[in-house]
């Protein structure tokens, strides 16, 4: 904020300052309007990031019983960056590890609401549990699967849409990252 007070911020910054302000008192079609109503009420971030918190606790959850540690077993088995894990800590403790990181993530985001720097490290623990579960679309067999009578085309199993969802939640954790990155930011430049 100081930077752009002086003058010395880059047009970015202030495009994202100006953009940031009351949006609703700028626009004049109803479509503007209400893209201007979510964004003023920080709709998209309260709802990924509530949405991200109870999918990592309910799933970090079911990671830490016997049939959640059995169902990720040729997952992390499968895995080119996990593969280890299990035969390191078996699958039992190993499950209960991968459940507890997943619970540290959604507790510093949870964090992340009152001390920004926490929410980007619930966000970078996130992003490299995602990333790591993504690659596993293309790993874990059964994953992609040829349909038969349609010569040479593959699909996503339902394994691989459940994997799936992983990149959709690696891109939700990257936006964890830079929201929290920005009031972490702000915070800082008001001292």
């Amino acid at each position: 904020m100081n930077r752009v007070l002086s003058g010395q911020a880059t047009i970015a910054e202030k495009e994202d300052i100006m953009f940031s302000a009351d949006l609703s008192t700028k626009t004049k079609s109803n479509l503007t309007k209400l893209a201007a109503w979510i964004n003023d009420r920080n709709v998209p971030f309260l709802i990924t990031s509530i949405g991200m918190i109870v999918m990592l606790l309910w799933a970090g959850s079911y990671k830490m019983t016997a049939p959640g540690a059995e169902g990720i077993v040729p997952l992390v088995s499968n895995s080119p960056l996990i593969w280890w894990h299990f035969k390191l800590f078996g699958p039992y403790m190993g499950s209960d590890l991968i459940g507890l990181t997943e619970w540290l993530s959604a507790v510093l985001i949870i964090a992340g609401y009152f001390r920004p720097k926490a929410g980007i490290v619930g966000g970078l623990i996130a992003t490299i549990m995602f990333f790591t579960t993504s690659t596993m679309v293309i790993t874990t067999p059964g994953a992609i699967i040829s349909v038969p009578g349609i010569h040479g085309m593959r699909y996503m199993s339902f394994l691989g849409l459940f994997l799936f969802k992983d990149v959709i939640s690696l891109g939700v954790s990257f936006y964890l990252i830079s929201y929290f990155g920005k009031k972490a930011i702000l915070s800082e430049n008001k001292c």
